[in-house]
């Protein structure tokens, strides 16, 4: 058990999502007091149920492009929808969350001198020209596409950030995830890997956009809090931003293979048009996290699989 001055108040934004519940889960486990803070845009309660017995755990339903006055130690700003289905459903409001949310965390974290960790992501580098990308490379992002509001609002979060860090001396963690999957995914976000495993339980067409041959790299939900918890302990110099993601590289194709033999489906391949600006290939370098972290992920796609595809056939099962 932690002692008193261990023990932090932690405040976690997008605290009932995918990323955001393992995420609480940890700390709680870890031995910390944890705030979750989410208006259930795409988060759900049925995601922390199990933590809301926990005397140390306490839930604000609140958006955070209004601002919060609490008292806190750490935060954790993973508060933003992070699929194409549901940044573009208003992405006006995608926006709003990435910009407005963090400038009204980091005056949070300003105001009660709190450390402040920002969930940004891959996209920042948008349909990359370097493969695989480094945490050097400024991207290759369409400004005003329909990807736009989620890729642009990421990168001005992440400008905020560091303005903040040289204006005011914050102390702030950036990490930039690459594609995550796991339990607890939200199975209508229209990610590969919940699409995919959805479709092959209920034995509709696997849909495929494009021939399959665009790549993405997919990292297990556990080793990525573990990147997170990892960051956030580094010295008050290292603020990131830092790869964390799977280094390993699969085609579109081959996790379709994967998911088809993992579930024993007999569901067909059906091709359709690759979407606007989705980008071609998507890896990590994770040199960075290796070095200051200490950090690369243990868990295989098959490994990681397994687990996820258990979560979404007794989900489908309750839904019946």
């Amino acid at each position: 058990m932690k002692s008193v001055e261990q023990k932090k108040r932690i405040l976690v934004t997008g605290g009932a999502g995918f990323l955001g519940s393992h995420l609480c889960e940890r700390l709680l486990t870890d031995g910390h007091e944890v705030i979750c803070l989410d208006n259930y845009f795409t988060g759900t309660k049925q995601n922390i149920l199990g933590l809301l017995d926990n005397p140390y755990f306490e839930l604000i339903r609140h958006d955070v492009t209004f601002p919060l006055y609490i008292e806190v130690d750490e935060i954790y700003n993973l508060a933003c929808p992070a699929s194409p289905i549901h940044y573009q459903f208003d992405p006006v409001q995608t926006t709003k969350t990435s910009v407005h949310g963090a400038i009204n965390m980091l005056g949070l974290a300003k105001r009660v001198k709190a450390k402040i960790f920002q969930a940004s992501t891959s996209e920042v580098y948008g349909d990359p020209q370097v493969h695989p990308q480094p945490e050097s490379y400024w991207g290759h992002v369409n400004p005003n596409g329909i990807r736009s509001c989620y890729d642009e609002g990421k990168r001005c979060a992440e400008t905020l950030f560091f303005d903040y860090h040289r204006q005011h001396k914050l102390r702030i963690k950036v990490a930039r995830i690459f594609n995550t999957y796991g339990p607890r995914m939200h199975p209508n976000d229209g990610r590969v890997v919940s699409n995919f495993i959805v479709q092959a339980l209920l034995g509709e067409p696997i849909t495929i956009y494009g021939d399959g041959s665009q790549t993405r790299s997919f990292c297990y939900v556990d080793d990525l809090i573990e990147a997170f918890i990892r960051l956030m302990a580094t010295e008050d110099d290292f603020t990131g931003p830092v790869n964390t993601g799977n280094p390993g590289e699969f085609t579109i194709l081959q996790l379709a293979e994967n998911v088809l033999e993992l579930t024993g489906s007999k569901s067909e391949l059906i091709f359709k048009p690759l979407p606007q600006d989705d980008p071609r290939q998507r890896r990590p370098d994770i040199t960075l996290a290796k070095e200051k972290l200490g950090w690369e992920p243990k868990i295989s796609l098959r490994e990681g699989l397994l687990p996820t595809i258990a979560y979404f056939d007794d989900f489908l099962r309750t839904q019946k």
